[in-house]
Protein backbone atom coordinates (compact mmCIF):
# COMPACT_ATOMS: atom_id res chain seq x y z
CA UNK A 1 0.00 0.00 0.00
CA UNK A 2 1.33 3.13 -1.31
CA UNK A 3 0.72 5.68 2.17
CA UNK A 4 2.68 8.88 3.80
CA UNK A 5 2.03 9.73 7.32
CA UNK A 6 4.04 12.68 9.47
CA UNK A 7 6.33 11.92 12.46
CA UNK A 8 5.50 13.95 15.53
CA UNK A 9 6.27 12.60 19.25
CA UNK A 10 3.64 13.01 22.18
CA UNK A 11 5.94 15.32 23.89
CA UNK A 12 6.01 18.35 21.35
CA UNK A 13 1.68 18.51 21.20
CA UNK A 14 -0.07 21.19 22.08
CA UNK A 15 -1.67 21.24 25.95
CA UNK A 16 -1.67 23.96 28.97
CA UNK A 17 0.89 21.61 31.15
CA UNK A 18 3.97 22.35 29.24
CA UNK A 19 4.40 19.21 28.04
CA UNK A 20 2.39 17.17 25.10
CA UNK A 21 -0.42 14.86 26.71
CA UNK A 22 -2.81 12.16 25.60
CA UNK A 23 -5.59 14.70 25.26
CA UNK A 24 -7.50 17.15 23.70
CA UNK A 25 -3.79 17.83 22.14
CA UNK A 26 -3.47 14.23 20.73
CA UNK A 27 -7.30 14.17 19.11
CA UNK A 28 -6.97 17.32 17.25
CA UNK A 29 -3.54 16.31 15.94
CA UNK A 30 -5.11 13.05 14.73
CA UNK A 31 -7.94 15.00 12.84
CA UNK A 32 -5.60 17.40 11.67
CA UNK A 33 -3.68 13.98 10.04
CA UNK A 34 -6.96 12.77 8.75
CA UNK A 35 -7.73 16.47 7.00
CA UNK A 36 -4.19 16.19 5.71
CA UNK A 37 -4.64 12.47 3.94
CA UNK A 38 -2.56 10.67 6.31
CA UNK A 39 -2.16 6.77 7.25
CA UNK A 40 0.44 6.99 9.52
CA UNK A 41 1.39 9.40 12.57
CA UNK A 42 4.63 8.36 14.04
CA UNK A 43 6.22 8.69 17.20
CA UNK A 44 9.25 7.85 19.58
CA UNK A 45 9.61 5.77 22.27
CA UNK A 46 6.61 6.14 25.29
CA UNK A 47 8.73 5.07 28.48
CA UNK A 48 9.65 7.49 30.85
CA UNK A 49 12.36 9.89 30.05
CA UNK A 50 15.52 10.33 32.85
CA UNK A 51 19.01 12.57 32.73
CA UNK A 52 19.45 14.32 29.54
CA UNK A 53 15.13 13.55 28.97
CA UNK A 54 15.44 11.28 25.91
CA UNK A 55 13.14 8.65 25.18
CA UNK A 56 15.84 6.63 24.06
CA UNK A 57 16.90 6.41 27.62
CA UNK A 58 14.32 4.97 29.95
CA UNK A 59 14.18 3.61 33.09
CA UNK A 60 11.80 1.19 31.57
CA UNK A 61 11.08 -0.75 28.25
CA UNK A 62 7.39 -1.10 29.00
CA UNK A 63 6.07 1.45 31.23
CA UNK A 64 4.56 4.93 29.76
CA UNK A 65 5.90 8.45 30.50
CA UNK A 66 3.56 10.00 33.56
CA UNK A 67 4.20 13.32 32.07
CA UNK A 68 1.69 12.07 29.12
CA UNK A 69 -1.10 11.44 31.62
CA UNK A 70 -3.49 13.81 30.59
CA UNK A 71 -5.07 16.09 33.41
CA UNK A 72 -8.21 17.32 32.04
CA UNK A 73 -9.50 13.92 31.24
CA UNK A 74 -8.90 13.44 34.99
CA UNK A 75 -10.60 16.02 35.87
CA UNK A 76 -13.33 14.44 33.55
CA UNK A 77 -13.23 11.54 35.59
CA UNK A 78 -13.65 13.10 38.60
CA UNK A 79 -10.32 12.53 39.80
CA UNK A 80 -8.78 15.91 39.75
CA UNK A 81 -10.45 19.16 40.64
CA UNK A 82 -10.66 21.63 38.19
CA UNK A 83 -8.33 24.14 40.26
CA UNK A 84 -5.70 21.56 40.73
CA UNK A 85 -5.15 20.97 37.09
CA UNK A 86 -5.65 24.95 36.55
CA UNK A 87 -2.57 25.51 39.10
CA UNK A 88 -0.13 23.52 37.59
CA UNK A 89 -1.21 25.29 34.16
CA UNK A 90 -1.10 28.64 35.04
CA UNK A 91 2.88 27.44 36.60
CA UNK A 92 4.20 26.76 33.30
CA UNK A 93 6.43 29.09 31.48
CA UNK A 94 8.14 29.06 28.03
CA UNK A 95 6.81 27.31 24.72
CA UNK A 96 9.30 24.68 24.72
CA UNK A 97 9.01 21.64 27.54
CA UNK A 98 10.47 22.06 30.95
CA UNK A 99 11.45 18.37 32.09
CA UNK A 100 12.35 19.92 35.43
CA UNK A 101 9.21 21.47 35.93
CA UNK A 102 7.20 18.22 34.83
CA UNK A 103 9.66 16.09 37.57
CA UNK A 104 8.69 18.97 40.15
CA UNK A 105 4.82 18.99 39.68
CA UNK A 106 3.64 16.02 37.60
CA UNK A 107 3.60 13.54 39.85
CA UNK A 108 2.48 15.16 42.90
CA UNK A 109 -0.45 16.26 40.78
CA UNK A 110 -0.92 12.43 39.84
CA UNK A 111 -0.92 11.53 43.67
CA UNK A 112 -4.32 13.31 44.46
CA UNK A 113 -5.83 11.58 41.52
CA UNK A 114 -4.34 7.94 43.16
CA UNK A 115 -5.92 9.37 46.44
CA UNK A 116 -9.17 9.59 44.72
CA UNK A 117 -9.38 6.67 42.33
CA UNK A 118 -6.94 4.01 43.76
CA UNK A 119 -10.65 2.50 45.50
CA UNK A 120 -13.20 3.33 42.55
CA UNK A 121 -10.79 1.46 40.09
CA UNK A 122 -9.31 -1.22 42.45
CA UNK A 123 -11.10 -4.21 40.30
CA UNK A 124 -9.49 -2.86 37.09
CA UNK A 125 -6.77 -2.30 38.24
CA UNK A 126 -5.81 -5.60 39.84
CA UNK A 127 -6.78 -6.79 36.02
CA UNK A 128 -4.07 -4.39 34.49
CA UNK A 129 -1.40 -5.87 36.64
CA UNK A 130 -2.05 -9.63 35.86
CA UNK A 131 -2.26 -8.36 32.25
CA UNK A 132 1.26 -6.31 32.81
CA UNK A 133 3.32 -8.75 34.82
CA UNK A 134 6.20 -6.06 34.19
CA UNK A 135 4.18 -3.43 36.28
CA UNK A 136 5.45 -5.12 39.91
CA UNK A 137 8.64 -4.85 39.17
CA UNK A 138 8.84 -1.54 37.59
CA UNK A 139 7.10 0.13 40.43
CA UNK A 140 9.56 -1.79 42.76
CA UNK A 141 12.34 -0.44 41.30
CA UNK A 142 10.81 3.40 41.22
CA UNK A 143 9.69 3.24 44.67
CA UNK A 144 12.50 2.22 45.77
CA UNK A 145 14.73 4.66 43.76
CA UNK A 146 12.40 7.80 45.02
CA UNK A 147 12.79 6.40 48.73
CA UNK A 148 16.85 6.85 48.47
CA UNK A 149 16.47 10.16 45.96
CA UNK A 150 16.43 8.61 43.02
CA UNK A 151 20.29 7.09 43.34
CA UNK A 152 21.02 4.44 40.61
CA UNK A 153 20.56 0.88 41.59
CA UNK A 154 24.04 0.14 41.87
CA UNK A 155 24.35 2.48 44.87
CA UNK A 156 22.33 0.68 46.79
CA UNK A 157 22.76 -1.56 49.63
CA UNK A 158 23.91 -5.20 48.26
CA UNK A 159 20.73 -7.01 49.66
CA UNK A 160 18.03 -5.27 47.33
CA UNK A 161 21.21 -4.54 44.54
CA UNK A 162 21.44 -7.88 43.84
CA UNK A 163 17.24 -8.59 44.82
CA UNK A 164 17.73 -11.29 47.19
CA UNK A 165 14.22 -12.85 48.12
CA UNK A 166 14.21 -11.46 51.31
CA UNK A 167 15.25 -8.24 50.44
CA UNK A 168 12.71 -7.86 47.71
CA UNK A 169 10.03 -9.05 49.90
CA UNK A 170 11.52 -6.44 52.93
CA UNK A 171 11.05 -3.47 50.43
CA UNK A 172 7.82 -4.35 48.81
CA UNK A 173 6.13 -4.75 52.06
CA UNK A 174 7.74 -1.06 52.84
CA UNK A 175 7.22 0.52 50.04
CA UNK A 176 3.80 -0.81 49.29
CA UNK A 177 1.88 2.87 49.19
CA UNK A 178 4.30 4.02 46.81
CA UNK A 179 4.24 0.82 44.49
CA UNK A 180 0.50 1.20 44.57
CA UNK A 181 0.76 4.60 43.34
CA UNK A 182 3.49 3.97 40.75
CA UNK A 183 1.19 1.26 39.48
CA UNK A 184 -2.48 3.63 39.40
CA UNK A 185 -0.26 6.36 37.37
CA UNK A 186 0.34 3.00 34.59
CA UNK A 187 -2.83 2.00 34.84
CA UNK A 188 -4.03 5.86 34.10
CA UNK A 189 -1.81 6.19 31.06
CA UNK A 190 -2.44 2.45 29.33
CA UNK A 191 -6.37 3.74 29.74
CA UNK A 192 -5.66 7.21 27.86
CA UNK A 193 -3.09 5.82 25.69
CA UNK A 194 -5.74 2.60 24.13
CA UNK A 195 -8.82 5.32 23.77
CA UNK A 196 -6.65 7.66 21.47
CA UNK A 197 -5.08 4.70 19.57
CA UNK A 198 -8.21 3.30 19.03
CA UNK A 199 -9.50 6.90 18.27
CA UNK A 200 -6.76 7.23 15.62
CA UNK A 201 -7.69 3.31 14.20
CA UNK A 202 -11.64 5.20 14.07
CA UNK A 203 -10.23 7.23 11.38
CA UNK A 204 -8.45 4.71 8.77
CA UNK A 205 -5.15 5.64 10.64
CA UNK A 206 -2.55 3.69 12.14
CA UNK A 207 0.77 4.49 14.39
CA UNK A 208 4.10 3.75 13.83
CA UNK A 209 6.19 3.31 17.32
CA UNK A 210 9.80 3.23 18.07
CA UNK A 211 11.70 0.40 19.80
CA UNK A 212 15.00 1.19 21.12
CA UNK A 213 17.60 -1.67 20.89
CA UNK A 214 19.51 -1.23 24.01
CA UNK A 215 17.91 -0.57 27.90
CA UNK A 216 19.40 1.77 30.21
CA UNK A 217 21.93 0.97 32.54
CA UNK A 218 19.88 2.23 35.37
CA UNK A 219 16.32 0.65 34.52
CA UNK A 220 14.49 -1.92 35.79
CA UNK A 221 15.07 -3.98 32.92
CA UNK A 222 19.09 -4.29 34.07
CA UNK A 223 18.28 -4.44 37.51
CA UNK A 224 15.50 -7.30 37.32
CA UNK A 225 17.10 -9.41 34.72
CA UNK A 226 21.27 -8.76 35.62
CA UNK A 227 21.39 -12.40 33.93
CA UNK A 228 20.88 -11.35 30.44
CA UNK A 229 23.23 -8.34 30.29
CA UNK A 230 26.52 -8.16 30.02
CA UNK A 231 27.44 -7.48 33.72
CA UNK A 232 29.87 -8.95 36.33
CA UNK A 233 28.67 -10.76 39.49
CA UNK A 234 28.68 -7.48 41.19
CA UNK A 235 26.29 -5.63 38.24
CA UNK A 236 29.04 -3.42 36.67
CA UNK A 237 29.08 -4.07 32.61
CA UNK A 238 31.72 -5.48 31.66
CA UNK A 239 31.28 -4.05 28.11
CA UNK A 240 28.91 -1.07 26.99
CA UNK A 241 27.52 0.15 23.47
CA UNK A 242 28.40 2.98 21.25
CA UNK A 243 29.29 3.00 17.55
CA UNK A 244 32.62 3.42 15.86
CA UNK A 245 34.33 6.50 14.67
CA UNK A 246 32.91 7.95 11.09
CA UNK A 247 33.00 11.02 9.21
CA UNK A 248 30.35 12.43 11.85
CA UNK A 249 32.75 11.85 14.70
CA UNK A 250 36.16 11.04 15.31
CA UNK A 251 35.69 9.40 18.57
CA UNK A 252 32.73 7.57 17.43
CA UNK A 253 29.59 7.77 19.78
CA UNK A 254 29.58 6.67 23.24
CA UNK A 255 26.31 5.45 24.35
CA UNK A 256 26.95 3.60 27.49
CA UNK A 257 23.98 1.17 27.67
CA UNK A 258 24.90 -2.26 28.65
CA UNK A 259 25.24 -4.86 26.49
CA UNK A 260 23.04 -7.87 26.21
CA UNK A 261 24.16 -11.61 26.71
CA UNK A 262 22.73 -12.85 23.72
CA UNK A 263 24.08 -16.51 24.40
CA UNK A 264 21.99 -16.70 27.34
CA UNK A 265 18.93 -14.95 25.89
CA UNK A 266 19.34 -17.70 23.54
CA UNK A 267 18.43 -20.50 25.75
CA UNK A 268 14.75 -19.66 26.68
CA UNK A 269 13.97 -18.36 23.30
CA UNK A 270 14.63 -14.36 23.79
CA UNK A 271 11.73 -14.34 26.41
CA UNK A 272 12.39 -11.16 27.56
CA UNK A 273 12.90 -9.23 24.04
CA UNK A 274 9.56 -11.61 23.08
CA UNK A 275 7.72 -9.88 26.42
CA UNK A 276 9.09 -6.58 25.15
CA UNK A 277 7.93 -6.40 21.47
CA UNK A 278 4.54 -8.26 22.47
CA UNK A 279 3.70 -5.06 24.59
CA UNK A 280 5.46 -2.64 21.92
CA UNK A 281 2.97 -5.08 19.43
CA UNK A 282 -0.25 -3.63 21.62
CA UNK A 283 0.96 -0.08 21.85
CA UNK A 284 1.23 0.49 18.32
CA UNK A 285 -0.07 -0.83 14.58
CA UNK A 286 3.68 -0.49 12.92
CA UNK A 287 7.05 -1.22 15.29
CA UNK A 288 10.19 0.32 14.31
CA UNK A 289 13.26 -1.36 15.34
CA UNK A 290 16.09 0.89 16.66
CA UNK A 291 19.45 0.42 15.49
CA UNK A 292 18.51 -3.10 13.82
CA UNK A 293 22.06 -3.45 12.03
CA UNK A 294 23.17 -3.91 15.64
CA UNK A 295 21.27 -7.24 15.19
CA UNK A 296 23.87 -8.34 13.01
CA UNK A 297 27.02 -7.23 15.00
CA UNK A 298 27.27 -4.84 17.58
CA UNK A 299 30.32 -1.95 18.65
CA UNK A 300 31.17 -3.10 21.75
CA UNK A 301 33.49 -0.94 23.79
CA UNK A 302 35.39 -1.19 26.98
CA UNK A 303 33.45 -0.23 29.86
CA UNK A 304 35.40 2.79 31.79
CA UNK A 305 36.78 4.44 28.22
CA UNK A 306 35.91 7.53 27.88
CA UNK A 307 35.61 7.37 24.14
CA UNK A 308 33.74 4.90 21.60
CA UNK A 309 37.74 4.26 19.42
CA UNK A 310 38.47 1.52 21.41
CA UNK A 311 35.51 -0.97 20.55
CA UNK A 312 35.26 -3.57 18.17
CA UNK A 313 32.01 -5.46 15.91
CA UNK A 314 30.88 -8.51 17.95
CA UNK A 315 28.53 -11.01 16.00
CA UNK A 316 25.13 -10.55 17.36
CA UNK A 317 21.83 -13.12 17.34
CA UNK A 318 21.79 -12.01 13.22
CA UNK A 319 19.63 -14.73 11.63
CA UNK A 320 18.46 -16.83 14.29
CA UNK A 321 16.66 -13.36 16.04
CA UNK A 322 14.96 -12.84 12.97
CA UNK A 323 13.66 -16.40 12.56
CA UNK A 324 12.18 -16.04 15.75
CA UNK A 325 10.75 -12.71 15.05
CA UNK A 326 8.80 -14.46 11.96
CA UNK A 327 7.64 -17.30 13.93
CA UNK A 328 6.30 -15.32 17.08
CA UNK A 329 5.00 -11.95 15.48
CA UNK A 330 4.47 -12.94 11.93
CA UNK A 331 1.12 -10.47 11.34
CA UNK A 332 3.19 -8.00 13.00
CA UNK A 333 4.61 -4.87 10.74
CA UNK A 334 7.88 -3.98 11.65
CA UNK A 335 10.75 -1.49 10.49
CA UNK A 336 14.13 -1.72 10.56
CA UNK A 337 16.29 0.87 11.28
CA UNK A 338 19.34 0.20 8.91
CA UNK A 339 20.95 3.69 9.31
CA UNK A 340 24.96 3.65 9.14
CA UNK A 341 27.81 1.58 8.33
CA UNK A 342 26.27 -1.22 6.74
CA UNK A 343 28.15 -4.33 5.55
CA UNK A 344 27.33 -7.40 3.30
CA UNK A 345 26.33 -8.73 6.69
CA UNK A 346 23.75 -6.55 7.81
CA UNK A 347 22.09 -5.93 4.09
CA UNK A 348 21.61 -10.34 4.10
CA UNK A 349 20.29 -9.99 7.50
CA UNK A 350 17.75 -7.24 6.55
CA UNK A 351 16.86 -8.98 2.94
CA UNK A 352 16.13 -11.99 4.98
CA UNK A 353 13.62 -10.39 7.83
CA UNK A 354 12.11 -9.01 4.38
CA UNK A 355 11.68 -6.10 6.91
CA UNK A 356 11.61 -2.42 5.25
CA UNK A 357 14.77 -0.33 5.91
CA UNK A 358 14.99 3.76 5.62
CA UNK A 359 16.10 6.52 3.14
CA UNK A 360 16.78 9.69 4.09
CA UNK A 361 16.80 12.37 1.59
CA UNK A 362 18.91 14.77 3.69
CA UNK A 363 21.40 12.71 3.19
CA UNK A 364 20.74 12.04 -0.90
CA UNK A 365 22.02 14.95 -2.29
CA UNK A 366 25.84 14.68 -2.88
CA UNK A 367 27.09 16.29 -6.03
CA UNK A 368 30.15 14.53 -5.76
CA UNK A 369 29.48 10.90 -5.24
CA UNK A 370 25.55 9.52 -6.46
CA UNK A 371 23.82 8.14 -3.35
CA UNK A 372 22.15 5.30 -2.66
CA UNK A 373 19.41 7.67 -1.00
CA UNK A 374 18.25 9.62 -4.26
CA UNK A 375 14.68 8.97 -5.36
CA UNK A 376 15.19 7.18 -8.56
CA UNK A 377 17.53 4.63 -6.99
CA UNK A 378 14.56 3.39 -3.79
CA UNK A 379 12.94 0.50 -3.82
CA UNK A 380 9.22 -0.18 -2.84
CA UNK A 381 10.04 -1.93 0.13
CA UNK A 382 11.81 0.60 1.97
CA UNK A 383 10.44 3.98 4.33
CA UNK A 384 11.43 7.15 3.13
CA UNK A 385 11.70 10.25 5.41
CA UNK A 386 12.72 13.87 4.85
CA UNK A 387 14.58 13.34 8.14
CA UNK A 388 14.51 11.83 10.97
CA UNK A 389 14.24 13.26 14.97
CA UNK A 390 18.40 13.09 14.86
CA UNK A 391 18.23 15.03 11.72
CA UNK A 392 18.39 18.99 10.83
CA UNK A 393 15.04 20.50 10.18
CA UNK A 394 14.48 20.50 5.49
CA UNK A 395 15.17 24.78 6.26
CA UNK A 396 17.98 23.69 9.05
CA UNK A 397 19.90 21.34 6.68
CA UNK A 398 19.46 24.01 3.66
CA UNK A 399 20.90 26.63 5.46
CA UNK A 400 24.39 24.54 5.91
CA UNK A 401 24.97 23.58 3.14
CA UNK A 402 27.26 25.04 0.16
CA UNK A 403 26.12 26.14 -3.67
CA UNK A 404 26.91 22.96 -5.35
CA UNK A 405 25.21 21.15 -2.87
CA UNK A 406 21.98 23.37 -3.37
CA UNK A 407 22.87 23.29 -7.06
CA UNK A 408 22.47 19.81 -7.22
CA UNK A 409 19.79 19.48 -5.56
CA UNK A 410 17.80 22.10 -7.34
CA UNK A 411 18.87 20.34 -10.58
CA UNK A 412 17.91 16.91 -9.94
CA UNK A 413 14.31 18.08 -8.48
CA UNK A 414 14.02 20.15 -11.77
CA UNK A 415 13.84 23.47 -10.07
CA UNK A 416 15.12 26.85 -10.63
CA UNK A 417 14.73 28.66 -7.47
CA UNK A 418 16.41 28.04 -4.45
CA UNK A 419 13.24 29.32 -2.60
CA UNK A 420 11.18 26.36 -3.94
CA UNK A 421 13.54 23.43 -2.75
CA UNK A 422 11.92 22.72 0.42
CA UNK A 423 8.38 21.47 -1.17
CA UNK A 424 10.16 20.06 -3.93
CA UNK A 425 12.02 17.53 -1.42
CA UNK A 426 8.79 16.57 0.47
CA UNK A 427 7.09 16.22 -3.43
CA UNK A 428 10.07 14.03 -4.70
CA UNK A 429 9.75 11.72 -1.00
CA UNK A 430 5.85 11.90 -1.47
CA UNK A 431 6.33 10.41 -5.49
CA UNK A 432 8.95 8.22 -4.99
CA UNK A 433 8.75 4.49 -5.63
CA UNK A 434 8.93 3.66 -1.55
CA UNK A 435 6.02 2.71 -0.34
CA UNK A 436 5.58 5.03 2.42
CA UNK A 437 6.87 8.52 3.07
CA UNK A 438 7.37 10.08 6.18
CA UNK A 439 7.78 13.72 7.01
CA UNK A 440 8.61 15.77 10.05
CA UNK A 441 5.92 17.97 11.27
CA UNK A 442 8.56 20.45 11.62
CA UNK A 443 9.12 20.34 7.93
CA UNK A 444 5.60 20.60 6.63
CA UNK A 445 5.70 23.80 9.10
CA UNK A 446 8.88 25.19 6.90
CA UNK A 447 11.01 25.84 10.91
CA UNK A 448 14.57 25.82 10.73
CA UNK A 449 17.40 25.40 13.77
CA UNK A 450 14.54 26.09 16.15
CA UNK A 451 12.20 23.53 15.38
CA UNK A 452 15.06 20.54 15.62
CA UNK A 453 14.27 17.75 17.77
CA UNK A 454 17.49 15.86 19.08
CA UNK A 455 21.41 16.60 17.77
CA UNK A 456 22.97 13.78 18.50
CA UNK A 457 25.71 13.63 20.93
CA UNK A 458 24.99 17.28 22.41
CA UNK A 459 23.52 18.19 25.94
CA UNK A 460 22.54 21.81 25.63
CA UNK A 461 18.99 21.06 27.64
CA UNK A 462 17.06 21.99 24.09
CA UNK A 463 16.93 17.66 22.68
CA UNK A 464 13.76 16.66 23.14
CA UNK A 465 11.82 20.05 23.96
CA UNK A 466 10.32 21.11 21.03
CA UNK A 467 6.91 21.98 20.81
CA UNK A 468 4.25 22.65 18.25
CA UNK A 469 1.96 25.84 18.52
CA UNK A 470 -1.82 24.64 18.15
CA UNK A 471 -2.23 27.84 15.78
CA UNK A 472 0.08 26.64 12.84
CA UNK A 473 -2.14 23.22 12.06
CA UNK A 474 -3.97 25.20 10.29
CA UNK A 475 -6.86 23.89 7.57
CA UNK A 476 -4.84 25.41 4.53
CA UNK A 477 -1.72 22.93 5.43
CA UNK A 478 -3.75 19.98 6.10
CA UNK A 479 -5.37 20.86 2.72
CA UNK A 480 -2.13 21.23 1.10
CA UNK A 481 -0.24 18.10 2.44
CA UNK A 482 -3.74 16.34 1.51
CA UNK A 483 -3.53 17.63 -2.08
CA UNK A 484 0.30 16.43 -2.83
CA UNK A 485 -0.94 13.01 -0.84
CA UNK A 486 -3.65 12.48 -3.28
CA UNK A 487 -1.89 13.54 -6.26
CA UNK A 488 1.24 10.83 -5.82
CA UNK A 489 -1.65 8.30 -4.78
CA UNK A 490 -0.55 7.85 -1.27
Amino acid sequence: MRASGILMHISSLPSPYGIGTLGKGAYRFADFLHEAGQHYWQILPLGPTGYGDSPYQSCSTHAGNPYFVDPDLLVEDGLLLPQEAAEVANAVRGERVDYGFQYATRLALLHKAFERGADRYARQIDEFRRAQPWVDDYALFMAIKRSRNMEPWDTWPEEIRLRRPCAVQTYATALAEDMNFLIFVQFLFFRQWNALHEYVRSLGMEIIGDLPIYALYDSCDVWANPELFQLDEDGTPTAVAGCPPDCFSEDGQLWGNPLYDWDRMREDGYRWWRDRIRTAAALFDVVRIDHFRGLESYWSVPYGDETARNGEWIKGPADDFVRMLHREFPELKLIAEDLGFLTPEVIALLELSGYPGMKILEFAFDPHEPSNYLPHRLERNCICYSGTHDNETLAQWFAGQGDDVIEYACEYLGISDRKDLHWAILRAGMRSIADTFIAQMQDYLELGAEGRMNEPGTCDGTNWTWRVDESMLTPALAKKIARMTKLYER
